[in-house]
């Protein structure tokens, strides 16, 4: 049992069913240390207890193995769900087929098989490549102006004030700075302004969505980008049918308060299986040159730098080395 799994279940191991233990150790790279997993397992195991059930369901049972390997509850439930569907689908072929353990969901109609049908009434938002080799996350117009030369392909503007035209003339300089250039430049949550001036594209973070007017967004024809942490984030990003999705965070990262844990490389992969059947992909969060090699083989065809190029001995250099690693 790793380390991160024996955390989570301290004291609460031998209470789960058999299924969920098999299914827990099966997948025990996944596992990430989690606060609250402790807490989330103990209430789910109450929570059946109170119910009087004499016997776990294999969907409830998954429930229990996903929150044991750290997943966040609503996680848990989805995995719970597609787990399953694709049981399920496995049965047309097989009538009475048992869940197997070891087969964890990658296909996006056993998440979401209202989707999947091409149900959506929202038309898809300005596609932007398939791959988007580097992308640089920065502070400041003179940044952007800077990658621009570097020629790195994607970029952001992450510009943070209080004051209204502080954020315009950033936005306009750095939407200049890229302007005619092979670098695609995404502004950071001020989609209105972004629109107004015509940038390439728009990025916004879960916090930002419930504001966001999307059709407003997708009439502009500029490109959106959306970050997520997780199942429910990515099904729910999904659904507005962005241009690319950034999943994070991979590591662990202080430029900004995340509101879940550092996701790992091995989850990143199956979150990429997942999602890359139906959009652009970035990973995001504490990756520098070292971890590229966990990064990479996950299939994401972009990967998100801020410290490691900007915080670098010599920027320029050091994004040329990355821009080898992540072409387009």
């Amino acid at each position: 049992m790793s380390p991160q799994l024996s955390a989570n279940t301290q004291g609460l191991w031998a209470q789960l069913p058999a299924l969920a233990q098999e299914i827990a150790l099966a997948h025990a790279e996944l596992a990430i240390a989690h606060p609250r997993a402790h807490e989330h397992l103990q209430a789910h195991l109450q929570g059946r207890l109170n119910t009087n059930a004499k016997a776990f369901n294999p969907g409830f049972e998954v429930e229990l193995a996903a929150l044991a390997l750290g997943f966040e509850p609503e996680d848990a439930q989805l995995l719970a769900q597609a787990w399953l569907r694709q049981t399920a689908r496995a049965g047309q072929n097989t009538p009475g087929a048992d869940l197997d353990p070891k087969s964890w969901p990658s296909m996006f109609e056993d998440f979401e098989p209202e989707t999947s049908q091409n149900s959506s009434p929202l038309k898809a938002h300005a596609p932007c490549p398939k791959r988007l080799g580097l992308y640089v996350v920065a502070p400041t117009a003179d940044w952007i102006a800077r990658l621009v030369e570097m020629g790195v392909p994607t970029v952001q503007l992450r510009f943070k004030s209080e004051d209204p035209k502080a954020i315009e003339r950033e936005v306009q300089q750095a939407i200049a700075h890229a302007s005619g250039s092979a670098s695609h430049l995404y502004i950071n949550d001020h989609w209105q302004l972004a629109i107004a001036m015509g940038a390439y594209g728009i990025h916004l973070g879960q916090e930002d969505i419930d504001g966001a007017d999307f059709e407003a967004i997708r009439q502009s024809g500029l490109r959106l980008g959306l970050s997520t942490h997780g199942y429910s984030e990515m099904l729910r990003a999904a659904k507005q049918r962005p241009s690319y999705l950034a999943l994070g965070a991979v590591y662990a990262t202080n430029l900004k308060v995340m509101p879940t844990q550092p996701q790992g490389p091995k989850r990143l992969a199956r979150y990429a299986a997942l999602m890359g059947q139906r959009f652009p992909l970035v990973a995001i969060g504490g990756i520098d040159e070292e971890r590229l090699d966990e990064v990479l083989p996950s299939g994401v065809g972009s990967v998100a730098a801020v410290r490691a190029i900007l915080q670098a001995q010599d920027p320029a250099r050091e994004a040329k080395r990355w821009m080898q690693r992540c072409p387009v």
